[in-house]
């Protein structure tokens, strides 16, 4: 690995309710509470001149919309929201893009998060669908989890995101827009959330980068019973790959979560090496059969919580995913119903 700075944070702590801190002219960081285990999401207002673009918007509850109100009437001066820009599809970003449109804002996004959301949120399921429970057997999840989780509502986009507009902006690869004054070239990554936006200002100052790039935490790499036998821990090691000859010292990251910070050449080496390391660790436990559910202690190095059991139990998923799909380890399902994955 080069040489390199480490990661800097110019602020120590995120601003408070109600409030907003500029990172940049014209540029607001405001941060919303989320009710999960990472209990928020930044969302960032770009000054557009007659109104404002937002960067993601939290999700969509009566507490959402209330702390939006007071963002409004406060930092936002009562101006109007006139753009929605959804970086992914998962619904901390995009909760409350519906309903800024309704508002009378635009929304822009990429093609595959608008799909994504749109779909899932007309999917309202009032109860577990056997592809859900085959995913959760195969994956070995214990048995009082899965009877627990059949015994409730499972969660719905519909509970916590607004209906997206039947018509939007789409975002793509290599395009440049013009947010707040700056240009911005759009660059998209992959893995967290298929087909992710990231927003690279062409001055070199700044990068919106969602959930993409995150300081000192790793966005969740998940399989689920949408897409079984994706390999979604290949996309994001190729889109970290792909970003790494744009990152450089000077820019300043603003993240979906955390704080802002800069040295993204050495983040980029980290959220790579951190999943290398991780398949080395999960081979040499394969060297025994395992279903995805023993596979938490390499992969994750601590004790797993029923409150983060299903995140984990993805992510054990895709990494068993990607060793088998590079021929690196071997699965055959068992009497149990569950697959268990040997190292070759």
């Amino acid at each position: 690995m080069k040489d390199r700075a480490g990661i800097r944070y110019p602020w120590d702590a995120p601003p408070e309710r109600g409030t907003a801190i500029e990172v940049a002219t014209g540029v607001l960081w405001m941060r919303l509470p989320l009710p999960m285990a990472l209990d928020h999401v930044n969302v960032f207002a770009l000054d557009d001149g007659d109104g404002w673009t937002l960067i993601d918007t939290g999700v969509d509850s009566r507490k959402g919309r209330a702390l939006w109100q007071e963002l409004l009437d406060g930092p936002l001066a009562g101006r109007p929201v006139t753009r929605v820009i959804c970086t992914h599809h998962h619904p901390d970003h995009v909760g409350l893009a519906g309903w800024f449109v309704a508002r009378g804002a635009a929304l822009a996004m990429p093609r595959t998060g608008w799909l994504m959301a749109r779909m899932l949120v007309l999917d309202e399921q009032a109860s577990y669908p056997p592809e859900t429970v085959q995913f959760y057997t195969r994956a070995g999840m214990r048995a009082d989890i899965l009877a627990q989780r059949m015994d409730e509502r499972p969660f719905n986009f519909a509970d916590c995101v607004h209906t997206l507009p039947l018509g939007y902006t789409r975002l793509t690869e290599g395009q440049t827009i013009t947010i707040g004054g700056r240009d911005w070239i759009v660059r998209m990554g992959d893995g967290h959330a298929p087909e992710h936006a990231t927003f690279w200002s062409v001055d070199g100052e700044l990068v919106l980068g969602g959930d993409q790039l995150l300081p000192s935490i790793s966005p969740n790499i998940g399989v689920y019973p949408t897409e079984p036998e994706a390999d979604p821990l290949a996309d994001w090691l190729a889109a970290c790959a792909r970003l790494a000859p744009h990152a450089t010292e000077a820019q300043l990251v603003l993240p979906g979560h955390k704080l802002p910070y800069r040295g993204l050449p050495t983040r980029l080496d980290q959220l790579a090496e951190n999943h290398h390391g991780a398949l080395a660790r999960l081979v040499d436990h394969l060297a025994e059969p395992r279903r995805a559910r023993d596979c938490f202690a390499p992969l994750f190095k601590r004790e797993i919580d029923e409150g983060a059991y299903g995140l984990a139990l993805v992510e054990a998923v895709a990494h068993l995913n990607h060793l088998h799909q590079a021929g690196r380890a071997r699965r055959r399902l068992g009497d149990d119903g569950a697959y268990w994955f040997q190292a070759v």
